[in-house]
């Protein structure tokens, strides 16, 4: 049997546990899922394992894998599309953040009403969505978004090229099945920016604005786990099955701290995809060290537990162990391959205007423990540079 938790997402976790898949379709009612990946998910043969497992129990299914590196208006559309045309009643996203956004918003939009921009968490369109959704089983294969089971997702709209945030509690998965083999064949440079997208929710849920004590105390255990298998996964993931496990399982309470909130290293990152076409996780990675620092004394106590997680000497004092962590977050970047800054990411200068403009307009630096105004975004990226 496999240990089974409620966020109230129904979690099943261990090795294989992909091929309970059938099963859980048939506890929420589903005959004919929508099989939502992108092409990468495609060519590393993870789509076809999946779809074997579906075959072999009988359950007939439709495949689509049109989802952009950062999912696109037209990804949705096209996916509802695909599902009408199939006769499906039901979607399973399979992938990184991505896929799993793009089959959240699929699902969504299945139905209720364009334009997918009445649903803007900045416009309150949370309140425009209802509980009419199809069921949605959700199987990360990455160990960085924790995606499966969060209640968001983020769609580039395809004229404005303005990020879209849909939120709301209904939004997540009935089901996610948390399977590491589906992630021991991830690269090196994949896992450790993945690895590092983890670290930085669970860092910047632990440290926003708010209260939140559940949510603390997932994100400061998922922490302790990037800080103990992070660098094992980078480096021999293949051969390291509880590395991958343990960076699944803090991806994923990544998914649920950051309920309560995120911080400017997600506003900066979430620019820096659009404008620079970096990964995200490796964005993340790029400005979180500065981000830290620059929160360094708002967030003083805070950071000194994260100092202490990653395994700093908790007998220090608050303040040595809160630049401590600004340093231990550094090395766990610098560690699993991801050294250099901005301008080696191939970022260019004069892109700074217009990073710093959509880093402002990004809802994410409003639980940042310091304010962040425009001047100091600018100065956040050339920090990172």
């Amino acid at each position: 049997m496999f240990p089974e938790m409620c966020f109230p997402t129904r979690v099943v976790f261990g090795r294989g546990c992909v091929q309970t898949l059938p099963a859980e379709l048939v506890r929420v009612h589903a005959r004919r899922p929508l099989l939502v990946v992108d092409r990468g998910i495609i060519g590393a043969g993870l789509a076809a394992r999946v779809s074997e497992v579906l075959e072999a129990a009988g359950v007939r299914h439709a495949l689509f894998e049109r989802v952009d590196q950062n999912p696109v208006e037209r990804n949705v559309r096209e996916g509802v599309e695909a599902y009408r045309a199939a006769g499906c009643d039901s979607v399973v996203g399979l992938g990184g953040g991505s896929p799993l956004d793009a089959a959240r918003a699929v699902r969504l939009m299945v139905h209720h009403p364009p334009p997918l921009s009445r649903y803007d968490e900045a416009a309150g369109g949370e309140h425009h969505i209802s509980a009419h959704l199809p069921p949605f089983v959700a199987i990360p294969t990455t160990a960085g978004t924790g995606s499966e089971l969060g209640r968001s997702a983020a769609i580039l709209l395809d004229e404005s090229r303005r990020r879209v945030i849909l939120f709301s509690p209904l939004l997540m998965a009935d089901a996610a099945l948390l399977d590491a083999d589906l992630t021991l064949g991830l690269p090196p440079f994949v896992t450790a920016a993945s690895g590092m997208d983890a670290l930085a929710h669970n860092v910047e849920a632990y440290i926003a604005k708010g209260s939140h004590p559940f949510a603390d105390a997932v994100a400061i255990a998922g922490i302790a786990r990037v800080g103990r298998h992070l660098l094992r996964a980078v480096q021999d993931g293949t051969h390291d099955p509880e590395a991958r496990e343990q960076m699944l399982l803090a991806s994923s309470m990544g998914g649920v701290a950051v309920q309560k909130g995120l911080g400017a290293a997600h506003s900066l990152a979430h620019a820096l995809a659009p404008v620079a076409g970096l990964h995200h996780g490796y964005a993340n990675a790029l400005v979180l060290p500065a981000v830290l620092a620059f929160n360094r004394e708002a967030a003083a106590e805070r950071l000194a537990d994260v100092a202490v997680a990653l395994g700093f000497d908790p007998r220090a004092s608050v303040a040595e162990r809160a630049a401590a962590s600004v340093e231990q977050v550094r090395a766990l970047k610098e560690g699993s391959g991801l050294g250099g800054g901005l301008a080696a990411a191939g970022v260019r200068e004069e892109s700074i205007p217009a990073l710093v403009a959509k880093a402002a307009e990004d809802g994410c630096h409003r639980t940042n423990p310091r304010p962040c105004s425009p001047d100091d975004f600018a100065a956040l990226l050339r920090a990172a540079w």
